[in-house]
């Protein structure tokens, strides 16, 4: 009998850094990620069916809060945290809108977690 695949968690951020502790972080604790330098990268995939997506929201080209709009559009679902160091009162009404949560930075590694926990068990 064969063990059903790992679900992934999705993360989306320009800065190699960033990128690279939230996955040294997420595999650490036991989940499988894969990381994108940019949203084009990643809708160009077919990470679609991620478990979850994390996404910074300052980034060239697109934008997370752009990435997400583009994702609900296309009948997307896939639950999405966005971390922002720049937030404003007109984000989190967008984000509310499309139905993703907001983390602004510096953030608790725990809120990070329980979100990923909240999918993933």
């Amino acid at each position: 009998m064969s063990e059903a695949p790992q679900r992934k968690v999705a993360i989306v951020d320009d800065d190699a850094a960033v990128r690279d502790s939230l996955r040294l972080l997420l595999e650490v604790m036991g989940y499988a990620v894969v990381a994108f330098e940019s949203a084009a990268v990643f809708l160009n995939t077919a990470m679609h069916n991620a478990a979850c997506l994390i996404s910074d929201y300052q980034m060239p080209g697109m934008t997370g809060l752009e990435l997400a709009e583009e994702m609900r559009a296309n009948g997307s679902v896939i639950p999405i945290l966005l971390t922002t160091g720049s937030a404003t009162p007109a984000l989190f009404v967008k984000a509310a809108e499309l139905g993703i949560k907001v983390l602004e930075k510096p953030f608790d590694e725990d809120d990070l977690l329980d979100f990923i926990r909240s999918i993933l068990g």
